[in-house]
């Protein structure tokens, strides 16, 4: 009995030695806050300033050189000079009778371009025939562009360019209620929903999406457990893919500020719906 009581008091010293030292010896890992929504004051903006603010989020809120880059080769190239920057591109993609949209200058066409990609895929850089374009929608899902900022992108691909600048400076847009702020988006209720809130199909086939960037995701569950799924989406560089479709996967290739960006019950909707892909 006596050697009973001395286990059960050894162990209860372990237990409370080792809460101890998860609790107070381990450094606890904090999340980063989440992104806040930079206020532009449009009405004081040079036209430079602007430029530099549609730079600015070309190269990250926009999240437009993961795809459009000299590496992976994925998407056109936007900001280069010459016949091949989109700004330059633009009148004779108006012409090309695969057009489908309903832009008449270049402006317009950058613009549709970044909402409606479908409208013209430039050859080799879509699936079925060309026609469907990988790239989202940037006013929705986690890029969430507002229309001020679209502009400003606008502004700088045709500077890049070299070209006139023919956007203007937006002012006067009415405040929302909240005093300006964007209001946040509803969490999703559905993995289908988060999926379609993320831009998940802009560059994997998961579900009824077909991107064509990144790994097939239809049947991840049959290698990868939960805990794998999760790591990979709250820290995508920390296992690389070996092979993306058309090119090797590459750091930086997706978002790495998804947790800062999902909510608990959107993340977790996502890696059970993944793992279950079998």
């Amino acid at each position: 009995m006596k050697s009973f009581l001395k286990i059960m008091l050894f162990c209860i010293l372990v237990l409370i030695g080792f809460v101890g030292y998860a609790n107070f010896g381990i450094p606890q890992v904090k999340p980063a806050p989440p992104p806040t929504e930079e206020k532009l004051d449009l009405g004081n903006m040079t036209m430079d300033q602007f430029i530099a603010l549609g730079e600015k989020v070309f190269n990250g809120k926009g999240t437009c050189t993961l795809c459009h880059n000299n590496v992976g080769k994925r998407a056109p190239m936007l900001d280069g000079a010459g016949e091949e920057a989109v700004a330059n591109s633009a009148p004779l993609r108006l012409k090309d009778p695969r057009y489908k949209g309903k832009a008449t200058t270049p402006e317009e066409y950058i613009r549709e371009s970044m909402k409606e990609p479908s409208a013209f895929v430039v050859a080799t850089f879509g699936s079925d025939g060309d026609t469907k374009s990988p790239m989202p929608n940037v006013t929705t899902g986690s890029i969430g562009m507002s229309e001020a900022e679209v502009d400003a992108v606008i502004a700088f691909l045709q500077n890049k360019a070299g070209s006139e600048v023919t956007v203007k400076i937006p002012v006067g847009a009415p405040p929302s209620a909240e005093g300006g702020a964007a209001a946040p988006a509803a969490p999703a209720k559905t993995p289908e929903e988060v999926i379609a809130k993320f831009g998940c199909g802009a560059c994997h086939k998961i579900g009824k999406e077909e991107g064509a960037l990144g790994p097939d995701l239809t049947h991840i569950g049959k290698s990868r457990n939960e805990a794998y799924l999760r790591k990979g989406i709250l820290d995508p560089d920390a296992d690389i893919a070996k092979n993306c479709p058309g090119a090797p996967c590459s750091p930086g290739m997706m978002p790495a500020d998804l947790g800062t960006k999902m909510t608990g019950s959107e993340l977790e909707m996502l890696v059970q719906y993944l793992v279950k892909s079998k």
